[in-house]
Order: C-alpha cells, then structure tokens, then sequence
C-alpha cells in the first residue's frame, strides 16, 4: 500500500495528471463553493493565492488582479499556459522578501497547502499572509480534516492523502487564532464526489 501512495504521489506532480484527477474527484465545485460562499471575491480586488498549484481557481474567481506562489516550476508553467493573461504566477516560496514590493492585498488563498506543512510551519506562513493582507482583508484556507462523524472511507482516502499533516478542524483553528484572533471555522462532507471531509478557515486581523 505505501508503494501504491508513494506512486500516486509522484504521477500526481504531473500538471496534467493532477488536473485530471482533480476534476474526476470534483474539486471544481469545491472551488465553485469555496469561492461563492467564502472567499466572496469581488471583482478588481487583489487576490494572493499561496500553494496555487496549476491555478485552477482562476476560473471560479472574477476579474481580480491575481498573484499566485507555488514551489512548483511545473505547476507553474502550466497555470501560466493556461492564465497567462490574468495573473501573475510566481515559481518560489512565499517569503518576506516576496512581500517586500508588493501592495497589500484583499484577499490570501491557501487552498489544500496548511496540510502540508508542521505547526511551526503553519504558523510562519500565518504570519507572512497577515503581513500580505490589506487591513480589512481576509485569509481563506481549505484542508483536509480527521472529524469523528466521517465515513471510514472518508477517513482512509483522507489519512492517504499526499501531505502528512492533516489535523482535525480545532487544530486548524487553534493555529489561526494564534495569529487571526478573529477566525471561523466550518466543516464541509459535501464538496467532492468521493466522500472526504474538508476544513475551512476564514480568517481576519
């Protein structure tokens, strides 16, 4: 079973092969719903997108001035054959540097990427999208979650996914209160066609 993981983790750093299983599992309506009922972009608005992968976002959100971060080379390459008029795509990480020339902005994306990253970790790139963010801007995060109400099958799908720090919905917001005093957290059973739990942090200064 790990060599069957393992596998399907590195055929998934394919672009191709990533959007494909992507759409065969349903996340564009995830996207659809994370983009309608909580990030709520309007349109001219600044949008960061941290860990953008191939920027599938791009077609749920409307005409915004978008930047999106993803260590990535070949991600990036693909969002920007695909997008390459509206945005920007950055092939790196996120760092203060980054931020350095960079306007602040109205809304931070961090879509499937807090679960793969340690407490500390979290925390770091907590910080960076507070420091991102215009005053009355927001941060929106989606991962996923261990609830005990999920399906086993859920649970199992879930406990296989490629990032080895999938938390449950209090930790989530446990990490961004510490940095988000104002922060709500929503769990979502209903986003893919697969059974899956998601966690959903909205978050403001």
């Amino acid at each position: 079973m790990a060599q069957i993981t393992s596998g399907l983790r590195a055929v998934l750093s394919a672009p191709a092969v990533y959007d494909l299983f992507e759409n065969l599992v349903g996340a564009a309506r995830c996207r659809s719903v994370l983009v309608r009922e909580f990030a709520r972009p309007a349109g001219g608005e600044r949008v960061l997108d941290v860990g953008c992968g191939t920027a599938a976002i791009l077609a749920h959100l409307p005409d915004v001035d978008y930047c999106g971060y993803d260590i990535s080379a070949r991600y990036i390459d693909a969002a920007r054959t695909r997008y390459g008029g509206r945005g920007r795509f950055v092939a790196a990480l996120l760092t203060e540097a980054s931020l350095a020339d960079e306007r602040p902005f109205d809304l931070v994306l961090a879509v499937g990427l807090l679960h793969h990253l340690d407490d500390d970790e979290v925390r770091q790139l907590l910080r960076l999208c507070r420091a991102a963010l215009a005053r009355h801007g927001r941060l929106v995060t989606l991962d996923p979650c261990f609830d005990h109400s999920q399906s086993a099958i859920a649970r199992w799908i879930v406990a296989h996914d490629r990032g080895q720090n999938v938390r449950t919905l209090d930790a989530y917001r446990q990490l961004a209160l510490e940095v988000f005093p104002d922060t709500r957290a929503s769990l979502r059973n209903d986003l893919l066609r697969i059974p899956y739990t998601h966690a959903i942090c909205e978050c403001r200064g």
